[in-house]
């Protein structure tokens, strides 16, 4: 399947350059360019991309909003948002998260990363990785918000406590599988049981459910 990508950036030239990247992979076309938030919702409500790639500092509305809009939308349900940032003076990247972004980069990644990065946030994953990304969540994941409409971890099994714990530093279900001894099927099925349980949309808003709830914290091995 060809994953459909809109591109929102408010540099024409960052754009460009991210266009002919994306269309560069047999897998990807772009579909879509925006300059500003605000089109950036309209261009997706227009096209129902499968991702949008959306930079955080734009004119009108900035990516953080759009992608509220865009994960409030019944219509765009099937939308994944994959966000940039500067990283070190875009702290606000875990508003973005609870926004209902899937994931983010920085904007220096290498161009075989973008392209990992959108087939893995399209295929329903969150680009969550330890190291780096997951100290900024520790570190800033801390005022209150309720980013999911079900339960809390109390909803869960003692094995969904573990398997969200492990979600929550950025494994993937391959690793969870190997860590807690299960089959890579069984790891995913905990998964999408947990989502279901915590009425959360894809494994991003996980992590946060983890941290905001005290299940995981700072400088939890």
């Amino acid at each position: 399947m060809t994953i459909r990508v809109l591109l929102a950036d408010d540099q024409t030239l960052v754009r460009a350059a991210f266009a002919m990247l994306v269309e560069s992979a047999r897998d990807m076309e772009v579909v879509g360019e925006a300059g500003s938030g605000r089109e950036a919702v309209a261009v997706t409500r227009a096209v129902r991309p499968d991702l949008v790639v959306m930079d955080i500092r734009m004119p009108d509305l900035d990516g953080i909003e759009a992608t509220r809009l865009i994960a409030a939308d019944e219509d765009l349900a099937g939308v994944r948002v994959l966000v940039l940032t500067t990283y070190d003076s875009d702290e606000n990247i875990v508003e973005a998260l609870r926004a209902g972004a899937s994931g983010f980069l920085v904007k220096d990644t290498r161009p075989a990363e973008l392209l990992d990065a959108i087939r893995t946030v399209a295929a329903g994953e969150a680009l969550l990785s330890p190291g780096p990304t997951a100290r900024l969540i520790e570190r800033f994941l801390r005022s209150p918000s309720v980013p999911v409409a079900g339960g809390g971890p109390e909803c869960l099994s003692d094995r969904e406590r573990e398997v969200l714990a492990l979600v929550a530093r950025g494994l993937n279900n391959t690793e969870i599988a190997e860590a807690l001894g299960l089959s890579p099927l069984t790891a995913k099925t905990h998964v999408s049981r947990i989502m279901g349980k915590l009425g959360a949309r894809d494994r991003a808003q996980l992590v946060i459910v983890a941290y905001e709830s005290g299940m995981v914290t700072p400088g939890t091995p």
